[in-house]
């Protein structure tokens, strides 16, 4: 059964996109810590980070970098940070969210986003990519 974000991917269920390419896609979370939170995605369907093929890995951690620097562009912030959690769904996917306290990092009992808001956020991050 393909995994929430590849039902995504595929446009089954709506999502704000902010890069695609051949290997991955970036989205906006539907529970972001905070405006700009990110999920970087491939678009193989790999359970653990640790079993992604090394030039995978080695390409979505480029992705992250281009976009923790739109993030820090669009979202102005002492820093952009990086989780890899992956006990939520099954399917490989780093957090980038922008940070400016230690307690900006939650993974729980976030709030669902307004979907305009997240369409705004998406849009702004987009520019800041060029």
């Amino acid at each position: 059964m393909a995994s929430i974000f590849t039902r995504i991917m595929q446009g089954e269920i709506p999502g704000h996109f902010v890069h695609e390419d051949e290997q991955c896609v970036v989205i906006m979370t539907i529970q972001p810590m905070k405006p700009g939170h990110v999920l970087v995605i491939p678009r193989e369907e790999v359970d653990h980070w640790d079993d992604l093929p090394e030039a995978l890995y080695v390409h979505l951690m480029g992705v992250s970098r281009r976009v923790a620097k739109a993030i820090k562009r669009a979202f102005p912030c002492r820093r952009v940070g990086m989780l890899v959690v992956g006990l939520e769904v099954p399917h490989v996917h780093i957090h980038l969210t922008p940070l400016d306290e230690m307690s900006d990092i939650q993974v729980v009992d976030l709030p669902m986003a307004d979907p305009a808001d997240l369409a705004a956020a998406a849009e702004t991050l987009r520019a800041a990519l060029g």
